[in-house]
């Protein structure tokens, strides 16, 4: 088992951890709250709102089709969009443009543009750890940039909203949530989800996919173009 008690590793864990949905669908809930008790502001809370939930639904289909049916890209080792970059990529640019509203407008921009570069950051501790590939992750950033940059369009960030009271309390809640809370259990949520649309009994996983990605390179050319990759009882 790798040591993460201390040193880079503990670092990227610990980046890992703060692109879990059980982290940041509160805080986002709490920032939208705050949001659409403004009239000013309910236009982005609403937009904000509905974009993470597409993202959320187009991520969680891409995981489902290949756990469930194998349809992934092996190629690129893709098996689903990355949970964690997007998640990320949703909602820290809002959250932080939305926590300092009280700053004049560049501040709020700024705050945006650091809420991109964490989820960034985000994306690259998931390929760290080994849990996704490069191309799992930008696509979680581009699907969760999309919803981002997309409530940002249709609504202004909030001017002068926020008190200091419930940005100390998220700060409190991102400090101590990633050391406290216990491990995500999402993906094996999908994992149960994907079984029981499919109607299968085990799991297509990474390394099935990967396996018979390289039987068919190692095949004479009239094999056909495309297999897919044989269940197996491990997760992705």
């Amino acid at each position: 088992m790798t040591d993460t008690s201390s040193g880079p590793s503990y670092f990227w864990h610990f980046l890992t951890r703060l692109g879990e949905a059980q982290i940041l669908l509160p805080a986002a809930l709490l920032a939208t709250f705050a949001l659409l008790r403004n009239e000013d502001a309910r236009p982005l809370a609403k937009r904000w709102l509905a974009a993470l939930a597409v993202a959320a639904l187009l991520t969680t289909a891409s995981k489902v089709a290949f756990i469930g049916w194998g349809i992934g890209w092996p190629e690129l080792n893709f098996t689903g969009i990355s949970g964690h970059s997007m998640f990320a990529a949703a909602v820290y640019p809002l959250l932080l443009g939305t926590l300092a509203s009280r700053a004049s407008r560049a501040g709020r921009q700024i705050a945006v543009l650091a809420g991109f570069a964490l989820a960034l950051l985000i994306g690259i501790s998931r390929v760290v750890v080994g849990v996704h590939s490069i191309s799992e992750v930008l696509a979680g950033l581009l699907v969760g940039g999309a919803a981002s940059a997309t409530a940002l369009a249709l609504a202004r960030l909030p001017s002068g909203l926020m008190g200091p009271v419930l940005p100390a309390v998220i700060a409190l809640w991102f400090i101590f949530m990633p050391i406290e809370a216990p491990m995500s259990r999402t993906h094996s949520m999908v994992v149960r989800l994907s079984l029981v649309l499919s109607g299968h009994r085990m799991p297509y996983t990474r390394s099935g996919m990967l396996r018979e990605l390289k039987r068919r390179q190692s095949a004479p050319s009239t094999q056909p173009a495309f297999l897919p990759p044989t269940a197996a009882p491990a997760a992705a």
